[in-house]
């Protein structure tokens, strides 16, 4: 970033609006701020800057694509430097504004496929830029963020009253547990796949309801996320389209409509300058934080840009950073200032005191919390059928490095913590193996895959599963089987598909095939390839466990079934690295 100068007349980075950021992005913002400072003052004492000439046929031109619902304050700031001849090092600024939704770039931008058609990509969200970042060909740096607009519940006045609105706060879980009660209070919310307000609000309800539910949390945050999976539109811009069109929310012949949506207040700004005070939305501020939208301006690979480029990315940014650019963005609908917040605004999206809406906003969930949300989505709103495989071979009563605990007793620990996050129409199986565990046979059914609901005996199959879990014991001399095992865990799960879930093989292992009976492993490749059918698609995950796993067999085997290898030195990351596969394969499917 030392090549960047600040280019022609005033202007500082943008003022992040947030009160708290990402570490990354803020390291990044603050290189950028002395980079740029020590550029202009280079330029400035070498008498490189130019001011004067016409620039109308030395434009420099840039490309922007932004979130739908910032694009139109970034045209007009765009259509205002052009009619104000803005120039970077005398060249004029010629931004043209795309809109896209956050996640297909994010999705274009991890493929890696091709050069983008784009300079710049201002998302409503760090995550999307984060989950860009993780594993991804193409370089994304963030330089900065434009504005802010908390997330929240926006619901038609007479839905807003019933719940005592505006002088009566709550916390996520108690909104949502009220808005979801019954059917007199209908709750919609944008797909937290493809919606950064979705997640955003998923995560914290996921962590509040964890937070006071206790054991039974994570059962409470799948209960949730079931119920308001019913009602869940593709995208932001869609959900606005399922809002009731009278006050009283009933509209006789469509009674699915919602009378309630989580939203960010600049949606809600939006809607209500165009709907009119009788169709207007009123805004419940949750008191345990509102999660925010941050919109980072990010430069996207950086390195293909031009200096002329690169300078005209960094001059266009700065324009929001002063009275102008932020009279824009508050224009629209955005905070640009996380002390000061406009009532004015506020008042236009539908909040009130003493609603809570000045407050600081909700700590930015982490990477493994947004993970482990995502992951409970997907088996949630799909429901999953999960056959899973568990070493038990001699090796896993070695002590965990750092831990009173053998793998088999964290590993244990850890199953048992994914299980309580699926809910009752997820089928979940159990396989054990290791050499010698049945004759010459290397792996043991121990529960069938059924759905955690049904009633067995004494008890549901979620709890035999657990209790099988928990009975889980090495094997005295016993070595890894992996080969055999998997193939005919394989067969199985792709035999017994269910359609309308999501099917999967997850087979954990802590040692490479050490029987040396078994099929090798070009053939156990080739033969899983045969059976992965993309119609039917049964990935396999494949986790290996502690020092002595081979990362790349796993890998290996895993990639012939359109699935995924991981490693992990502590099995107690098991639970993230399960979720976090499930979203990847949920992805691409």
């Amino acid at each position: 970033m030392g090549r960047h100068s600040l280019p022609d007349e005033h202007g500082t980075v943008a003022t992040d609006p947030r009160p708290r950021t990402r570490g990354r992005t803020v390291a990044i913002a603050t290189a950028l701020v002395l980079a740029v400072a020590a550029g202009t003052a280079f330029a400035v004492r070498s008498d490189l800057l130019s001011f004067g000439g016409s620039c109308s046929e030395n434009a420099v031109r840039l490309n922007v694509v932004a979130a739908p619902d910032i694009s139109p304050a970034l045209r007009a700031a765009a259509d205002d430097a052009r009619e104000k001849q803005v120039t970077s090092d005398g060249h004029c600024i010629d931004v043209r504004v795309t809109a896209r939704e956050s996640y297909k770039v994010a999705d274009e931008l991890r493929a890696g496929k091709g050069d983008p058609a784009y300079d710049v990509w201002v998302p409503d969200s760090d995550l999307w830029v984060q989950r860009v970042g993780i594993g991804s060909k193409t370089k994304v740096v963030p330089a900065g963020n434009l504005a802010s607009s908390p997330v929240g519940m926006a619901m038609v006045p007479s839905a807003a009253e019933s719940l005592g609105w505006p002088k009566k706060t709550y916390a996520w879980p108690e909104l949502a547990g009220a808005a979801m009660k019954g059917d007199k209070l209908r709750l919609g919310a944008a797909d937290p796949a493809r919606s950064a307000t979705g997640l955003l609000a998923l995560a914290k309800l996921s962590a509040s309801a964890k937070k006071s539910g206790g054991a039974q949390g994570d059962t409470q945050a799948a209960g949730m996320a079931k119920a308001l999976s019913a009602r869940t539109a593709d995208s932001d811009g869609r959900l606005l389209d399922t809002l009731a069109r009278d006050d009283s929310g009933t509209e006789q012949g469509n009674p699915r409509r919602n009378q309630a949506l989580i939203l960010s207040e600049q949606a809600a700004f939006r809607h209500n300058a165009s709907a009119g005070e009788e169709n207007s939305l009123d805004m419940f501020y949750p008191k345990d934080g509102a999660p925010r939208l941050d919109y980072p301006y990010t430069l996207v690979e950086e390195d293909r840009l031009s200096t002329d480029q690169s300078r005209a990315a960094l001059r266009f940014m700065t324009l929001f950073s002063d009275d102008g650019g932020h009279a824009i963005l508050e224009k629209h609908g955005f905070r640009t200032d996380a002390e000061q917040v406009s009532e004015k605004l506020v008042t236009a999206a539908g909040g009130r005191t003493p609603q809570p809406y000045a407050d600081d906003a909700a700590e930015p969930p982490s990477d493994k919390q947004l993970q482990e949300t995502l992951g409970m989505w997907t088996i949630t709103v799909q429901s999953a059928r999960l056959s899973t495989v568990v070493d038990v071979s001699d090796s896993m009563s070695e002590w965990v490095p750092g831990r009173e605990q053998t793998r088999m007793e964290v590993t244990k620990s850890s199953l048992l913590q994914a299980l309580a996050g699926f809910t009752d129409e997820d089928e979940i199986g159990l396989w054990e193996f290791a050499t010698g565990l049945e004759g010459e046979r290397d792996y043991r059914k121990l529960v069938p895959t059924e759905r955690l609901g049904d009633h067995k005996g004494d008890g549901t199959q979620r709890d035999k599963i657990s209790e099988a879990f928990s009975d889980l014991k090495p094997i005295p001399g016993g070595a890894t089987g992996l080969y055999d095992t998997t193939l005919a865990a394989y067969k199985e799960a792709t035999s017994t598909y269910a359609s309308g879930k999501f099917n999967a093989l997850v087979v954990l292992t802590d040692g490479a095939n050490q029987d040396p009976g078994s099929i090798s492993r070009s053939s156990l490749i080739s033969q899983l390839g045969e059976l992965s059918d993309p119609k039917r698609p049964v990935p396999l995950i494949a986790i290996a466990v502690g020092p002595n796993a081979d990362k790349e067999e796993v890998k290996q085997i895993a990639e012939a079934t359109g699935g995924s290898g991981h490693q992990v030195d502590d099995p107690a990351q098991i639970h993230a690295v399960i979720l976090k596969a499930i979203v990847e394969a949920g992805s691409q499917g």
